[in-house]
């Protein structure tokens, strides 16, 4: 979910559904408290009968609700949770595409996101970075294998806990739907190079959520981006600096066994970065080298077979 965005004047106000506590969005769900939005959705922590538990309720803003895209984006996002089911996704519980409220109900996870994590500490201790780097991986890998990318991989959709949740699936797509996907699409500063719409680079794939992988990890260890700031309203070099500047290195207090895994996922070409399992096997042996033990398994068992009687 994104930070809520204050209200200037009263157009903007009518763009907000202004639900106040205990108000009711669906029969039996009620609204508890704003918790975010962008500009097409809005987020409220809500009190589900049905579920007797707190969830997220993700709705349209209602400037939208007769907008046939949202809904389709809506619709998309609710096929995208419902197809996806995995311990590092956050799960949803029913979608109301008709009516006057569209929303989704997810699951309320109750933990800081990575960004504010990062914006408060300025950094991420090892012992945290790479059981939440294997776990990322992981979602990734088993996205990856189920025909999906995420597209929009970045400490803010991201939140802390056991396991970290890798959250908003809005523009989730299809590995086939992305192939045919023009961009620029993502948040600026974690898209790969062919998500920004240059089409010489490539199409976009499962790489694409590598790259974004490695920005987030990259920043979380060192508290600043590996490329120089972006110009949102500027021409595409200035507001996709990762196009023409080569990753920042990482200071040398970051070995390379480290570093070299993380900087492989910055690489320009797609097939030239490693998959999300390739990573989490370079990362697995520095994890079980942590000084307390880890919550993050083994990616795969040792598997014992018997001798045969």
């Amino acid at each position: 979910m994104e930070e809520a965005v204050l209200v200037a004047d009263r157009h903007e106000t009518e763009r907000t559904w202004a639900f106040e506590e205990g108000e009711e969005i669906a029969p039996g769900r009620f609204a508890v408290r704003l918790l975010g939005g962008g500009r097409g959705h809005e987020a409220y922590l809500a009190w589900d009968d049905r579920l007797f538990s707190l969830v997220v309720a993700k709705l349209i803003r209602p400037h939208r609700v007769d907008d046939a895209s949202a809904r389709r984006q809506l619709a998309a996002e609710a096929h995208a949770y419902a197809t996806l089911q995995h311990p590092v996704l956050p799960r949803s519980f029913d979608a109301v595409l008709d009516g006057g409220r569209p929303h989704l109900v997810l699951e309320f996870l109750d933990g800081p996101r990575l960004s504010t994590l990062v914006r408060k500490q300025g950094l991420l201790a090892v012992e945290q970075t790479l059981p939440l780097a294997i776990q990322l991986c992981s979602a990734l890998h088993y996205m990856a294998r189920e025909g999906w990318v995420h597209l929009d991989v970045k400490p803010k959709n991201v939140v802390m806990g056991a396991p970290a949740r890798l959250i908003d699936l809005s523009i989730a797509r299809t590995r086939n739907e992305a192939l045919h996907t023009a961009g620029p699409i993502g948040t600026d500063a974690y898209m790969a190079p062919e998500q920004c719409g240059v089409q010489r680079i490539g199409k976009m794939g499962p790489a694409a959520d590598i790259w974004g992988l490695g920005v987030t990890v990259y920043e979380a260890i060192t508290g600043r981006l590996p490329f120089p700031a972006s110009r949102e309203d500027g021409p595409p070099e200035e507001r996709f600096p990762q196009l023409v500047h080569d990753p920042i290195p990482f200071s040398k207090d970051v070995p390379p066994i480290l570093a070299d895994p993380i900087m492989s996922c910055l690489v320009e070409r797609p097939e030239d970065r490693p998959t999300a399992e390739d990573l989490a096997g370079a990362l697995q042996p520095l994890n079980a080298a942590l000084p307390k033990p880890s919550i993050v398994p083994r990616m795969r068992p040792r598997v014992r077979r018997r001798p045969p009687r």
